[in-house]
């Protein structure tokens, strides 16, 4: 952070003063020097390390340089990711983009874009994922070629599947002449974007810094066009190193504002006079929202129409938990009984229509009613490409329109309002009090049922989901990631309440994705909190240390059931379908013998921990202490020992 390119000597006229003093200090001395006094103790030799250290013939080179200059292309580089507004580039360290980590935090200062040290690639691309549901814009990480896009693939599927924009620089060595033997050619490639071009939304390889900046503009704009996702830029280490020269440079890109695409007006009067006529409508909504703007527009439009929202798990929040009209906990009931169904941003609509019953012999049944009438709205039919199956099944719909739902959303409410009969109010109204008599009836059932092992240990999900929230309910709290179903009762009104979870369902999301996340809502004075499960955190421990380092705030609560519990079941029915006993189930599935201590494992990385808890009652005052570090700038963890589900 410090001003090196103004303070003092420069750091390139620095760079040649100690080249200078490098080849005095390496000159031979006389034999009077050698004898005059005594060696130095700090510096005295071990006796068991008294042969001289043996130099690999692939370490770096550590003799002074031939020559020096003061701009590498790495610098422009900088420039240019300034210039589109990044604000952190998360990455493990890797040779292959040394420059222009270098020019990061030494010419760039070290700010806007700052570096943040991640311990593993899979790390600093789920951080970049949870960064981006706050930010709403892309955060971006350094991937050293062939093995770091290798370690990061899984986050970068996650992020692709759930809509997320990343920008991506993948170092490599294109020019075969120039890569040292041995490592160096392992980790590089002529491709190097090749093996997840499957679940990238667009990728370059630049030849020139005028190519760079013009694919990096590019690439930030395609990521943060709907349907979002990553993009991936190859940065040659021979274009980041070679010398470059301001004059010589071509003008940065300007911050590019893209405007979403909506949908054509006569489309969305169809669906607004489908809607306004239904006896039953059902408004179906997944990745809809990424803005308060767009969950207030969702709102309105179910007030008006007085129809129930259905919200399949897993996505970010779309529409208010506890409104009487969010019927998702009664999904398929409310479906089955709709004449009109609009899915807006669905992922899966199939699945909200059907249900496919999972055995030897699957059999698929039909929710919907045969003679609903259903309409889309939503990016899915330009999101689909080969390869990865991430379109879900084929769902016959009778309008289908290609566009931005969030984007869309305004216009389609005001064709209902204009088409809204003012006779038929009444009816309306009636129709929303039977849905809000409905979901009372719900969350009373659900505290009835959660009564059930209230004060048991190892304590219950209900019971931990319950005191977190007394913990955080008067902060302007932000749930980065959950369990499913865990915080169904928790008031989340705003889009920040609850970012959902990885889009992709791969195991070790939660944890990084929450570090990044938090990083996003420290700048905006908000709460971070997530309920971790013990599984998916074993996959990048390291971004703890992450988090104490760069000093981000969250509070990690986990969902210590000391298995992979889905799993336990999975294998339970298998061996009840094979007509076999289920004691041999949790072999492989379970985290026993010895159990994880997710305690020391937080305080050894220097971050603030207290458990394993397995007592209910001591859950408020240790939630309490954690709160506090939280508050004070810093991450906290609590290992809460918890039932399986």
């Amino acid at each position: 952070m410090g001003k090196n390119r103004t303070d003092g000597l420069a750091r390139r006229d620095l760079l040649k003063t100690s080249t200078a003093l490098g080849i005095l200090s390496s000159a031979p001395l006389t034999a009077a020097a050698q004898t005059s006094s005594p060696p130095s103790p700090a510096r005295a030799t071990p006796a068991h390390a008294s042969a001289p250290i043996e130099r690999d013939e692939h370490d770096p080179d550590t003799t002074a340089p031939s020559h020096v200059f003061d701009r590498p292309g790495s610098d422009y580089m900088v420039d240019v990711i300034k210039a589109l507004g990044i604000e952190y580039v998360a990455a493990n360290c890797g040779s292959s983009f040394r420059s222009l980590q270098e020019s990061i935090t030494v010419y760039g200062e070290n700010r806007a874009p700052e570096y943040l040290t991640c311990l593993h690639e899979e790390a600093s691309a789920a951080m970049a994922h949870g960064y981006s549901k706050v930010a709403g814009k892309p955060m971006a990480i350094l991937a050293h070629n062939t093995v770091g896009l290798q370690h990061a693939s899984m986050a970068i599927f996650n992020a692709y599947c759930d809509r997320a924009p990343m920008l991506i620089f993948a170092g490599n060595t294109l020019d075969a002449t120039q890569r040292r033997g041995g490592a160096e050619w392992y980790h590089s490639d002529s491709d190097p974007a090749a093996f997840i071009r499957g679940f990238i939304k667009w990728d370059d390889n630049p030849v020139s810094l005028a190519h760079f900046a013009e694919s990096t503009a590019r690439a930030y704009r395609i990521a943060m066009t709907a349907p979002m996702g990553p993009a991936v830029i190859s940065i040659d280490k021979k274009l980041q190193e070679a010398p470059s020269s301001r004059s010589g440079e071509p003008a940065l890109p300007r911050f590019p504002q893209s405007i979403q695409p909506s949908a054509d007006p006569a489309a969305l009067d169809t669906v607004a006079r489908m809607l306004v006529e239904a006896a039953s409508p059902v408004l179906l909504a997944d990745r809809l929202t990424r803005t308060q703007a767009g969950l207030n527009n969702l709102v309105a439009l179910a007030e008006l129409l007085q129809a129930p929202v259905v919200c399949p798990g897993g996505s970010p929040l779309t529409f208010p938990q506890l409104h009487a009209l969010n019927q998702s906990d009664d999904g398929r009931r409310v479906i089955a009984a709709a004449d009109v169904i609009v899915g807006l941003e669905m992922i899966d609509l199939w699945s909200s229509l059907n249900r496919l019953v999972d055995g030897p012999v699957p059999q698929t049944r039909r929710i919907a009613r045969a003679d609903a009438k259903v309409a889309s709205i939503g990016m899915a039919d330009v999101f689909i490409r080969g390869g990865a199956q991430t379109f879900q099944r084929y769902q016959e719909v009778d309008l289908a329109i290609a566009a931005d739902a969030e984007t869309a959303l305004p216009y389609l409410l005001e064709a209902v309002r204009r088409r809204l009969p003012r006779a038929r109010q009444s009816s309306f109204n009636a129709r929303g009090q039977r849905f809000a008599e409905a979901k009372r009836r719900r969350i009373e059932q659900y505290w009835s049922d959660a009564r059930y092992g209230w004060d048991g240990s190892p304590i219950s999900t209900p019971r931990l989901a319950y005191e977190v929230w007394k913990a955080i309910e008067h902060k302007d709290w932000s749930l980065t990631h959950a369990p499913r179903a865990f915080t169904d009762f928790w008031d989340k009104r705003l889009p920040y309440h609850d970012l959902g979870r990885s889009g992709g369902s791969g195991v070790g999301y939660g944890a990084p994705a929450s570090v990044g996340a938090a990083l996003a809502n420290k700048a905006l004075g908000r709460f971070s909190v997530t309920i971790q499960p013990d599984g998916d955190l074993m996959f990048s421990p390291g971004v703890l240390w992450t988090a104490a380092h760069h000093k981000i705030p969250l509070l990690s609560v986990m969902h210590n059931n000391r298995a992979y519990h889905q799993e336990v079941m999975h294998l339970q029915r298998m061996a009840c379908e094979h007509n076999r006993g289920i004691d041999a189930c949790t072999i492989g599935t379970t985290l026993d013998n010895p159990f994880i201590d997710y305690a020391k494992l937080a305080q050894s990385m220097g971050v603030y921990a207290e458990g394993p808890i397995t007592d209910p009652a001591e859950l408020p005052a240790a939630l309490r202490r954690a709160v506090a570090i939280v508050e004070r700038g810093e991450p906290a963890l609590l290992d809460v020992v918890t039932q399986p589900r």
